[in-house]
């Protein structure tokens, strides 16, 4: 096919500008909806190419039409092409006539859904529409129009009007990878904001040296507000105030997105200079979380617009605490030579008081949910173990609860290293604490060390720390230990299954002293929980025969505390891991119990499954193993499968008890 096209560009050299009107082009036309795409990429590979062959009124019409029509096509290959070769052909086109179809056809290939297609757009086309054009200005007013409405026409995260996440958006697949690119334009952009920003300023004169950032005498020229400067000011009047409403848009669980926005910021910062972040930037961010901020390198007529982005509102506060902090401490504190800054501000949030005024105590989810953010930035950890270790030696319980829950929340963007010299010894010392409190949120952390890190020595410094809140014998730190380390069960080491295994067996084999009916169903439901995550793993033999299934049995005697799903549940479990030889289970179990040998006892019609098994023709034990034993991946996907439809029995049992005890 490249053959092909070289031949056609020599062809229309050689022919001239009619034949190549009225004859080539026409043949191209007829291959745009041809059923390989090899055809339909070699017209969008030459388009670019003949334009300069064709009469100039010809090149924004027909051809202009050629690569509209292989925008649509299915292929990304051929997106690719056409979005190279119109970057090619518009400084051929004889005038600005077609302007804003190209700058239409421009953004369609930047929000295109193949990555192929977007980095030609970005690369390629973006920059040759600006030069075309001339209509920065305008591109940016757009761009910023796209992202805000990509993000506002997907549905809130909640139709309760008043709440925060009625404020808050769903964003679908299609939206996200929108937003996202976007936000990868705007950063595209940012030099030539700059130039411009530079080379409009009224305060240089010709003589002087362009700067490549922007200083204090400069700055102090501009807040006598004397002189327009509109290049300079879109940026802090238009831009940060749209990105700080997209932000005040985005579910938490949106990391990427407010990523991309925070390196934007540091992008800026990069470009205008310290002077700027200084006092520019952190004066609009600061005010947007609703904290002070010196206005004295802003003119008077623009102060209105700026003390305007302060939250006006109980949900707002919230929601810029939730949504604006983190792009502050990510992309503005964390700017090069902030780093000061960055620690004296992490400090007033955590380590001042935290009197009932206070933000850090009115806002303590979202503001653990902030410094989690900037966690994700790895140069961030060293200055936030510091300011970690003041709290847990503080003396005050809600700043060490605090830290615990900090620590739980870091804990996926650490090392092993940094788990093992920084986390662990910060629980420990929390794991130790005389208040009840800091020590169950100890436990939570410990828990999320174990779902996180396999390694050996870290699991073994979680058993001893566990085998001490055990030791404890109190309800509430064994339901917390349980709890804790059942978050980790799918994913750690199975030593650590074979512990959390052995305590439920010894804890279910311990006369249950709590008299209190709510204790027992609160034990119960942590232990069926702790079951159920187990048998979704594979589960060594032994562990099965001398634990498992003897912690089931001890379950099961116990029925008033056991929520019917997690009955109905433990009884199936019971059956399939017992692989239909249920005699032999029984002994197995008698042997820990002192139980009965006899099935009857446990499946019999007086026993604990009642009638219902007895009605089950007595032959199916006569089946061959291999017959009645289901494949393991089948019986753990019913088991899973059957663990959600438990659920749903639980609520539903629930509700009827509810209604009884009105």
């Amino acid at each position: 096919y490249l053959s092909y096209f070289q031949a056609c560009v020599s062809l229309a050299k050689n022919v001239g500008e009619m034949r190549t009107e009225t004859e080539l082009l026409p043949q191209c036309w007829e291959q745009i909806s041809h059923m390989y795409e090899e055809r339909r990429l070699l017209v969008a590979q030459s388009c670019g190419e003949l334009a300069e062959f064709v009469r100039p009124e010809i090149r924004d019409s027909l051809i202009l039409s050629i690569v509209q029509q292989l925008i649509e096509d299915s292929a990304s290959v051929v997106r690719e092409g056409a979005s190279h070769n119109l970057a090619m052909l518009l400084p051929l086109f004889p005038n600005m006539d077609k302007y804003f179809k190209v700058e239409e056809l421009m953004f369609q290939l930047v929000c295109d859904p193949a990555g192929v297609v977007v980095e030609t757009a970005l690369k390629e086309l973006v920059p040759a529409v600006i030069k075309w054009g001339d209509k920065l200005d305008h591109v940016l007013r757009v761009l910023l129009s796209h992202i805000l409405n990509s993000a506002m026409r997907c549905s809130p995260l909640s139709g309760v009007e008043g709440s925060i996440d009625s404020h808050l958006r769903v964003l679908g697949e299609r939206e996200r990878w929108n937003v996202d690119v976007l936000l990868r334009m705007l950063v595209e952009l940012l030099p030539l904001m700059h130039q411009k920003a530079i080379e409009t300023c009224p305060f240089l004169s010709t003589t002087e040296t362009t700067p490549a950032a922007v200083s204090i005498p400069l700055l102090e020229l501009y807040a006598r507000g004397q002189v327009e400067w509109g290049a300079f000011e879109w940026m802090h009047v238009e831009c940060f105030p749209n990105l700080i409403q997209l932000a005040c848009l985005l579910p938490q669980k949106e990391d990427n997105l407010r990523s991309r926005i925070s390196k934007f910021l540091l992008s800026v910062s990069e470009c205008f200079g310290n002077s700027y972040v200084t006092c520019i930037m952190l004066p609009v961010f600061l005010i947007a979380v609703g904290d002070d901020a010196d206005l004295t390198f802003f003119p008077t007529a623009i102060h209105s617009r700026i003390k305007g982005l302060r939250p006006r509102s109980a949900i707002a506060d919230r929601i810029s605490t939730m949504c604006v902090l983190p792009l502050l401490l990510a992309g503005v504190l964390s700017a090069p030579g902030k780093q000061e800054q960055l620690a004296g501000y992490l400090r007033k949030l955590l380590l001042e008081d935290n009197s009932m005024e206070n933000r850090s105590t009115k806002h303590t989810p979202e503001i653990i949910n902030a410094i989690r953010f900037i966690c994700t930035f790895e140069e961030n950890h060293a200055m936030i173990f510091n300011i970690l270790w003041e709290m847990v030696v503080s003396s005050n319980m809600s700043m060490k609860i605090n830290a615990a829950q900090l620590l739980k929340v870091i804990v996926p963007y650490i090392d092993a290293k940094a788990a093992s010299t920084h986390v662990l010894p910060a629980l420990v010392t929390l794991g130790s604490d005389q208040n009840l409190n800091v020590k169950y949120a100890s436990i939570d952390a410990f828990g999320a060390v174990a779902q996180h890190f396999k390694n050996e020595t870290i699991v073994d410094k979680i058993r001893v720390q566990m085998d001490a809140f055990l030791d404890d014998g109190s309800h509430e730190a064994t339901i917390a230990v349980i709890r804790a380390l059942v978050i980790a069960v799918p994913h750690t080491i199975e030593r650590l299954r074979d512990y959390l295994l052995s305590k439920i067996f010894q804890l279910t084999a311990m006369p249950n002293a709590a008299s209190d009916l709510m204790r027992r169903r609160e034990r119960a439901d942590a232990f069926c929980e702790a079951i159920r995550a187990l048998d979704a793993t594979d589960l060594p033999a032994n562990s099965i025969r001398e634990f498992f299934l003897p912690a089931i049995q001890n379950l099961l005697k116990d029925l008033d505390a056991l929520d019917p799903a997690h009955k109905e549940a433990l009884e199936i479990i019971m059956k399939e891991r017992s692989g239909g030889t249920f005699e032999t289970i029984s002994k197995v179990m008698g042997a820990h119990l002192g139980l009965p040998s006899s099935v009857s006892s446990f499946f019999g019609e007086g026993g604990l499954l009642g009638k219902k098994e007895i009605t089950e023709p007595s032959s199916e034990v006569a089946v061959s193993p291999k017959a009645a034993t289901p494949p393991a991946d089948d019986t753990r996907f019913r088991r899973i499968m059957m663990g959600n439809f438990s659920e749903m029995l639980r609520g539903k049992a629930k509700a009827q008890e509810g209604g009884q005890n009105q």
